[in-house]
C-alpha cells in the first residue's frame, strides 16, 4: 500500500513539473481578460483553449514520436521558445502575415484591421483560406503518406492495409506522387474557382515539407550534433541506450519541423476561432492555452513512455492526420464544422488506445501462461 502510494506522489510530482506553467499560465490569462474584458472575455478564452486542446490530441502524439528523438535540452527548448513562437507567432502573427500576402496590404495595415475592423480581417483571412488549408493539408498529408508507406516500421494496427503499402514504400518516391496527384485533384476538383491559389500554396507546403524534414534527417543521419552523453544519461536508470538522441543541427531542424507540423494543425483552428470571438488577442490567448497544455502533453507523453507502452497510439494520431488533410482539402469549397474534425480524431486515437491495451493485455495474459507452463527446475523440491 504504502509503495503504491509512493508510486502515485511520484507520478502527480511529474505531473505538476510538466504541466506547472500550464496551470499557472491559465490561471494568470483567464484572471487577466476577466479584468481588461469582464467575464465574457474570460468565458470565452477558456471555450477556445479548451476546444485547441480537445481537438489537438493527435497532434501531441505526433510531437511526441518525434521529441523523443531529441535531447533533453532540446525538449526544453520545445517546451520554452516553442511556446513563444506558437502562441505569438503562428496564433497572432502568422495570420497576418497570411492575410497580407494574400490580400497585397502591408502588415501593419492587416494589423489595423485586426484591431479596428474584425470583421474585415475575419473575411480577409477566410479568403486566404484556400491557400492555408492547401499548405497545411499537404503538409499534412505528407506526414500520413510517409508513415504509411514506410517499409521499416514493424508495428501495424490495421496490418490487411499497412502491409500491403509498407511493401509498395520499398519505392520511395511513393508518397511525393501521391501527394502531388492528390494536389492536383484538389486544385481542379475542390478548389472552388481558386485554382491557382491552391496549386501555389500547396506546392509551397511539399516544399517545407520535404525541405525541413530533409535536412533534419540529413544531420540526424549522420550524428551532427548527437549528444550520446545526454542520451545515456536520459535512458532509463542511466544505463545507456542504444539511441543517440539528437542535438546540435540535427535537433534544430527536427525543432523547425515541429513548429511548421504546429502550424499545420492550428491553421483550421485559428480561422474557425473566428467564429468564436473576432478579438484577435482572445483568440490568440485562448489557442496560447491550448498551445501549452499540447507541449506539455506532448513532453509527458515522452517522459511516460507512454507511445512504447501503447504501440497503436500512433497509428490512431496518424489517421487522424490523413483524415484532417483530407478534411482541409474539402474545406476550401465546403465549410466542414470543427466538431467534425475533433470527433474523427478523437475516434481514431480512441479505437487505437482500446487495442493497444488488448494487445498488452494478451501479451501479459501469453507471458503468464508460459511462465506456469514452465517446467520446474530440477532440484527444487526437497
Amino acid at each position: 500500500m504504502f509503495l503504491d502510494r509512493s508510486a502515485e506522489v511520484q507520478v502527480l510530482v511529474r505531473v505538476l513539473r510538466i504541466f506547472g506553467w500550464s496551470f499557472a499560465v491559465t490561471a494568470v490569462v483567464i484572471a487577466g481578460a476577466g479584468v481588461l474584458g469582464g467575464g465574457q472575455a474570460a468565458a470565452l478564452v477558456a471555450i477556445l483553449a479548451v476546444l485547441e486542446i480537445s481537438l489537438s490530441f493527435d497532434n501531441a502524439v505526433i510531437n511526441a514520436t518525434i521529441l523523443g528523438r531529441m535531447s533533453p535540452a532540446w525538449q526544453r527548448v520545445f517546451l520554452t521558445l516553442g511556446v513563444l513562437i506558437a502562441v505569438f507567432g503562428m496564433r497572432l502573427v502568422f495570420p497576418i502575415v497570411v492575410v497580407a500576402l494574400t490580400a497585397h496590404l502591408n502588415p501593419y495595415d492587416v494589423f489595423d484591421l485586426a484591431l479596428n475592423n474584425p470583421d474585415v480581417y475575419a473575411s480577409k483571412l477566410q479568403d486566404a483560406h484556400p491557400a492555408i488549408a492547401a499548405f497545411g493539408g499537404i503538409f499534412l498529408f505528407m506526414i500520413f503518406l510517409d508513415f504509411m508507406f514506410d517499409n521499416e516500421r514493424d508495428v501495424q494496427w490495421l496490418r490487411w492495409l499497412e502491409e500491403p503499402l509498407r511493401k509498395i514504400g520499398e519505392l520511395d518516391v511513393v508518397p511525393i506522387v501521391l501527394a502531388l496527384v492528390g494536389l492536383l485533384v484538389v486544385g481542379e476538383a475542390f478548389s472552388g474557382g481558386h485554382t491557382e491559389q491552391v496549386l501555389v500554396a500547396g506546392v509551397a507546403g511539399l516544399a517545407v515539407y520535404l525541405g525541413v524534414r530533409g535536412l533534419g534527417e540529413f544531420f540526424e543521419a549522420r550524428g551532427i550534433g548527437a549528444d550520446e552523453d545526454e542520451a545515456e544519461a536520459a535512458a532509463p536508470g542511466g544505463g545507456g541506450s542504444a539511441v543517440v538522441l539528437a542535438s546540435g543541427k540535427a535537433a534544430f531542424f527536427l525543432f523547425l519541423y515541429l513548429e511548421v507540423l504546429d502550424a499545420s494543425f492550428s491553421f483550421d483552428g485559428v480561422v474557425g476561432a473566428f467564429a468564436i470571438s473576432q478579438d484577435i488577442f482572445v483568440i490568440a490567448a485562448g489557442l496560447g492555452i491550448g498551445a501549452m497544455y499540447i507541449r506539455s502533453l506532448t513532453v509527458f507523453l515522452v517522459r511516460q513512455g507512454t507511445l512504447s507502452e501503447y504501440v497503436y497510439l500512433e497509428h490512431g494520431a496518424h489517421y487522424a492526420i490523413g483524415a484532417l488533410a483530407i478534411i482541409l482539402a474539402i474545406s476550401i469549397e465546403t465549410d466542414v464544422p470543427e466538431i467534425i474534425t475533433g470527433l474523427i480524431g478523437v475516434a481514431f486515437i480512441g479505437l487505437a488506445l482500446l487495442t493497444s491495451i488488448r494487445r498488452r493485455r494478451s501479451a501479459a495474459a501469453v507471458e503468464e501462461a508460459d511462465e506456469s507452463e514452465s517446467p520446474e527446475p530440477v532440484g527444487a523440491k526437497s
